[in-house]
């Protein structure tokens, strides 16, 4: 049938990309260099992009803007950016650039994942809010994210409260995650070191969290670190190696971290390539087929189809059929706040670690600081920015009680 033999035609199409970073393994291998410099520009290119859009944002996320209205900012300024890049094409082929994540804005005690539909947002921010910015921006395929948590403020004054404890919880625990990323590094204690964190901010990790090793076209591949450890939810033990590249998220909660789905639609998903089905209905298969063409591995939002109430029609057979993979819309209980740092970072042949991704600096004051002597060293900094820092008044970690510290 005609119908059947068009989804054979996308798959195929996907089948090409999926090849291209799973395919045999010297190719593989020579797709995932890092000791290649030209893999490496497109990661830090992918890495800038993604710096930028998230700097527009936290611009403009002002009380009385709508959670839309970012998100809209954050699609148009990756769209505009990779449109300068890349245009001419390589041994006849052009160069895949985008979103790789489409931009999230999720507020106070909302774990992740809203990105809202623009006839159905109606979340305004409001002073003091706690809002977290997640997106992320690939350049062939190389992938960049970054997620950020900001203070809607209109005014100067430092996050404070339990608010600020949450924030210096998730931000701590990404600086130490950082440090650690070496080559031999264990996943497991990276994960320790994320509760020691939380225990010294008196939060919760958020369960269900996990930062994930990244390949080209593929945002997560087999290594992971999880944020959490439960009976329920345990990972593979892992050796972090040179060439690897991984999406480091660490996300903290005032309450237990034990997040539900609430009651906002899922607009966030990405094609499941494992599995394959006839579809039934004309919408189902024009969204299937116009996502194969746009996102053929990366997530992607409903909000990004060119008829927005034909994706919402189409992706329902699709999920039924298991053909995508949701994001859904997470929430811890309402009074409790979030906190969500995520960057990407580069473990390079020399050894060295590459942190390509960050947000602005948040002005935060908590009563509690790390004391362990062993995460106090592994988050100090050299005795020359010490004085630096006392002069700028910079980020120091493990300082005076009731300290504003600058989190970036």
């Amino acid at each position: 049938m005609p119908k059947a033999k068009k989804e054979e035609d996308d798959d195929d199409d996907v089948s090409d990309i999926v090849d291209d970073a799973e395919g045999g393994e010297e190719d593989e291998e020579a797709s995932n260099d890092l000791a290649n410099a030209e893999i490496v520009t497109k990661y830090r290119l992918a890495g800038e992009i993604a710096n930028k859009t998230l700097a527009a944002i936290a611009a403009a996320a002002v009380p009385g803007v709508k959670c839309i209205d970012l998100c809209v900012i954050g699609d148009k300024t990756v769209e505009d950016a990779v449109s300068k890049i890349y245009n001419k094409k390589t041994e006849g082929k052009k160069i895949e650039k985008g979103s790789a994540f489409p931009t999230c804005i999720s507020v106070n005690n909302c774990v992740g994942h809203y990105s809202p539909l623009l006839s159905e947002d109606k979340v305004v921010l409001a002073e003091g809010d706690i809002v977290k910015v997640d997106l992320g921006v690939h350049v062939d395929g190389y992938v960049a994210v970054v997620a950020h948590t900001l203070l809607c403020t209109a005014g100067t004054e430092p996050c404070t409260g339990r608010k600020a404890d949450v924030l210096m919880a998730a931000w701590t625990a990404a600086e130490a995650a950082q440090r650690m990323l070496k080559d031999g590094a264990n996943n497991n204690d990276i994960t320790k070191m994320i509760a020691q964190v939380a225990e010294a901010y008196k939060c919760n990790p958020v369960e269900g969290v996990l930062s994930h090793q990244m390949k080209k076209h593929v945002i997560d591949a087999s290594k992971t670190i999880i944020n959490k450890t439960t009976s329920e939810q345990q990972v593979q033990d892992a050796s972090l190696a040179k060439n690897d590249v991984f999406a480091i998220d660490i996300v903290m909660s005032t309450g237990e971290g034990k997040p539900k789905q609430g009651e906002d639609r899922t607009t966030v998903f990405k094609r499941n390539i494992e599995e394959k089905y006839s579809l039934k209905m004309k919408a189902s298969r024009a969204f299937f087929s116009e996502v194969n063409s746009k996102y053929p591995t990366m997530p992607f939002s409903l909000r990004a189809g060119a008829d927005e109430k034909t994706w919402r029609l189409g992706v329902s057979e699709c999920v039924k059929h298991d053909l995508f993979i949701e994001y859904p819309v997470l929430y811890e209980k309402p009074d409790e706040f979030v906190a969500q740092y995520k960057f990407t970072a580069l473990l390079l042949p020399s050894g060295n670690t590459a942190r390509i991704t960050a947000g602005p600096p948040v002005l935060a004051s908590s009563e509690h600081k790390v004391e362990d002597e062993g995460l106090v060293e592994l988050l100090a900094i050299s005795t020359e920015n010490k004085k630096k820092d006392k002069k700028k008044n910079k980020k120091k970690t493990g300082g005076k009680e009731g300290e504003a510290v600058e989190v970036a």
